[in-house]
């Protein structure tokens, strides 16, 4: 077994790295506190999974590694968690009526605070800071820039909805005489009865004139302009 030496451990002192009251404390303290600021960037942005969920999922994954190191290292808690969380982000995972998939970004997140959790219990004080760090960034910093590079992108996907199925086709001569070609179309059913006709669509900017002034916001509000579109709006 390779034994590494955690910098801020060894500043702490050796109380730090073994499995004195003080020990544990200090990591229940660092699992809250690292957790409650994922949870509340995640509550921001009124994710499903929030402040008490993440501090739950961390708090669990800590206390269950620092049971199975005072139990001899065995780590029978620590991958029994693993498992659960896992079930409880996949089951976080949620498929709106339009056709999009909700709270992945969540649930990985979860299942990474699990993960930190299980660090800090280690005694890991370096590594699990680093971790921290990566991950409020990732969660916080990193949307703008992806969506900016989606911006960017000759695809994308769109979520429309028309008066009435008879406009499909002039819809899509629409889209191919801006420039545009349709990848895919799927008729949305969970609007069946309700008087209107709901697609989700993938298109490809084929054009480099329009890709190049344009961008995916300009080009659906003016497909929004068209009489027959009820809603129009792009799927994330």
């Amino acid at each position: 077994m390779i034994h590494t030496i955690d910098p801020l451990t060894k500043a702490l002192g050796p109380w730090a790295s073994e499995l004195t009251i003080y020990a544990v404390v200090l990591r229940i303290v660092l699992s809250i506190l690292f957790s409650a600021i994922i949870g509340c960037e995640r509550s921001s942005k009124r994710h499903a999974a929030g402040l008490r969920t993440f501090i739950l999922v961390s708090f669990a994954s800590t206390l269950a590694m620092t049971l199975d190191l005072a139990n001899g290292g065995a780590f029978y808690l620590s991958a029994a968690t693993v498992i659960a969380i896992a079930v409880i982000t996949v089951n976080s995972i949620l498929y709106s009526s339009k056709n999009q998939i909700k709270g992945l970004t969540t649930s990985v997140g979860l299942w990474a605070c699990g993960i930190l959790g299980m660090t800090i219990g280690a005694g890991l004080y370096t590594v699990s800071i680093i971790a921290f760090i990566a991950l409020i960034f990732s969660l916080s910093l990193f949307p703008a820039i992806e969506v900016y590079l989606k911006n960017r992108s000759n695809h994308f996907e769109i979520h429309v909805e028309l008066t009435s199925p008879e406009h499909l086709q002039t819809f899509v001569s629409t889209i191919r005489q801006l420039g545009m070609t349709i990848d895919d179309i799927e008729l949305n059913p969970a609007y069946a009865g309700s008087g209107l006709s709901v697609y989700s669509i993938a298109i490809s900017i084929s054009s480099h004139e329009l890709h190049k002034y344009k961008s995916h916001q300009e080009i659906i509000e003016a497909l929004d302009t068209l009489e027959y579109v009820r809603h129009i709006e792009a799927l994330k």
